[in-house]
């Protein structure tokens, strides 16, 4: 047998191993190749896993042609659009830990000698990094790609403005209804905003774990099978070098992943989701250090929400690797990545074989420049794109995307309107019960409240009303769509479900926040201004009382409730 593959004391433990893989089609010389395990996402579920299982016979190809034997294994993701509005976003980001647990099973159960991963969405990629950092073989991941754009350059984000008209007597038809369906969506990938999904692709690859270029190339487009496949040759090579998922994911990895993050404005669930992944190395993450890379980071990003532009045209106008050949000052050029290279060589090759120029015909196309899409250092408009904001109502930290919020909302004071769950803040939205100038306050909607759901149909009811848009803040201890617009501030820790100040405000309670100077906090009292020591002694006082009970939940729901830990330490069990 070939000596590179992990498995040979298995298979003679226990001849019945051969024999079930001869069984499967296998053939006798197959079984002696190093054998690599697929795990996609592959799926009818939505647009992001619908074309996977085509990236997979890329790779499948790849593996074969340098003398290796993949398997196929899936593990189908479910898509926050379609659990909008009801209990099935509860089980979200649950979802991540599932499939996570999965990967690991298939991949502890039998020895492989390598590993590779494709996926396109919010939880099924972090879930994915998890598993290969919690497996340490042989890793590479290849990213499902951008969706093409809809109408006039715009995204399936126009739900928020459709749904909300859809809510309101005579404010829209059922033509227009029926458009946005027919058009929202208008090809497989991920949604076509620098949303979670396109976020995680690209921090997939500023980590390291994928190919230089590959995070967000249009899904439709022969280049992300070209990816693919050379992703089943590169794991060949992985494999005779020895080279582990825990030699590229390190602590310089990941603060390289989060220069990227705040030069482009990915969405807050990165600040989850990536120290989540760490975790699996025994990298913690300090929020605050995240926060001092947005206070230098040149925010370069025009893509929506953030921004103009859809993914494809960021990846058009050079995508992750344009934007690290930007800030290679402040990249740490010797990290290891899935090459065998290092990410400083691998910018040179790109520069070699004409990727930062070969896709700008494309940009033509929409009458673009470069510079319209990722903006020249000396060119950007503001630093980073997240804050964390600390304080008397989160003591741990909570989190703010400052770059998809109006600047008059960074500094801001007003009463509290407090609800218990998102259903109910976003009909007191549709209903007209909110006022400008308002602060709503929705609690119990953590990883321990109710699996943390993110709060998209209620922010964008917000900004999607012409009343409220601007003038009204939004504080939770849950999360955020990637496409989230507005002063909404999430992550809230501790958490109200865990006995955090958050559970003790109350309506009409005076919040202060100011993203400048990173600071959120209570600052009076049925509306009268107090000190910090009475407010203090005032949520002592109604924390007696306790907090409202969770109702009872079974399964994975209550296994994840049970034992998440909190959204500033990744929301991971």
């Amino acid at each position: 047998m070939n000596k590179i593959q992990k498995s040979i004391p298995e298979r003679k433990l226990w001849a019945q191993f051969d024999a079930l893989q001869l069984g499967s089609g296998w053939d006798e010389k197959d079984i002696t190749k190093p054998q690599i395990l697929i795990e996609d996402v592959y799926g009818d579920s939505h647009p992001g896993s619908v074309h996977l299982n085509d990236l997979t016979q890329q790779a499948k190809y790849g593996v074969f042609e340098c003398g290796g034997y993949p398997a196929e294994f899936h593990a189908t993701d479910i898509c926050d659009g379609c659990a909008q509005g009801h209990d099935g976003m509860n089980y979200i980001l649950a979802s991540r830990e599932a499939i996570c647990d999965m990967v690991e099973l298939h991949g502890s159960a039998t020895p492989w000698d390598g590993l590779i991963l494709t996926s396109s969405c919010d939880k099924s990629i972090p879930a994915h990094l998890k598993a290969a950092a919690r497996l340490d073989i042989p890793s590479i991941f290849i990213p499902g790609g951008s969706m093409r754009p809809s109408p006039y350059m715009s995204t399936s984000m126009r739900a928020g403005d459709i749904s909300l008209r859809q809510k309101r007597e005579g404010q829209i038809s059922d033509d227009e209804v029926r458009d946005y369906k027919l058009t929202g969506c208008p090809s497989y990938g991920a949604c076509a905003f620098l949303g979670t999904a396109s976020t995680m692709q690209c921090m997939a690859e500023a980590l390291g774990m994928a190919l230089p270029g590959s995070a967000l190339a249009p899904a439709t487009m022969r280049d992300i099978l070209q990816y693919s496949r050379d992703s089943g040759r590169k794991i060949m090579e992985l494999v005779s070098k020895g080279i582990r998922a825990s030699m590229i994911m390190t602590k310089e990895a990941f603060y390289n992943a989060f220069v990227i993050h705040s030069a482009i404005g990915g969405s807050t669930n990165a600040m989850i989701h990536m120290p989540s992944i760490a975790r699996e190395l025994g990298i913690i993450i300090d929020p605050d250090e995240i926060d001092e890379i947005n206070h230098k980071i040149p925010h370069l990003g025009n893509v929506t929400p953030s921004g103009a532009y859809p993914t494809e045209a960021f990846w058009f106008a050079g995508g992750i690797p344009m934007v690290q050949i930007y800030l290679k000052d402040y990249l740490n050029l010797d990290v290891l990545t899935v090459t065998g290279k290092t990410l400083g060589e691998n910018l040179e090759d790109l520069q070699k074989e004409n990727f930062f120029y070969r896709n700008l015909g494309y940009l033509e196309n929409y009458g673009l420049k470069r510079d319209d899409v990722i903006f020249h250092p000396d060119e950007a408009q503001e630093k980073g794109s997240i804050a964390v904001l600390k304080g008397n109502i989160a003591p741990e930290g909570s989190v703010v995307k400052y770059s998809a919020c109006d600047k008059k909302l960074y500094v801001y004071r007003g009463p509290a309107r407090v609800f218990d769950s998102e259903e109910e803040a976003h009909k007191a939205v549709v209903n007209g019960n909110i006022n400008p100038g308002d602060v709503i306050v929705i609690r119990y909607e953590g990883p321990r409240g109710s699996g943390m759901p993110e709060m998209f149909m209620t922010t964008e009811a917000i900004v999607c009303d012409p009343k409220l848009n601007g003038t009204v803040s939004l504080i939770t201890d849950g999360r955020f769509s990637g496409a989230t617009r507005g002063a909404a501030i999430g992550h809230v820790s501790p958490e109200a479900a865990a006995g955090g100040p958050l559970a003790f405000i109350h309506e009409g309670d005076i919040i202060e926040y100011d993203i400048t100077k990173r600071k959120i906090n209570c600052i009076g009292i049925d509306g009268e201004i107090l000190d910090q020591a009475e407010i203090e002694k005032i949520f002592a006082t109604r924390s007696k009382k306790g907090i409202v009970p969770r109702p009872a939940r079974k399964g994975l729901l209550r296994r994840y409730t049970s034992h998440a830990l909190s959204a500033m330490e990744g929301a991971g069990y």
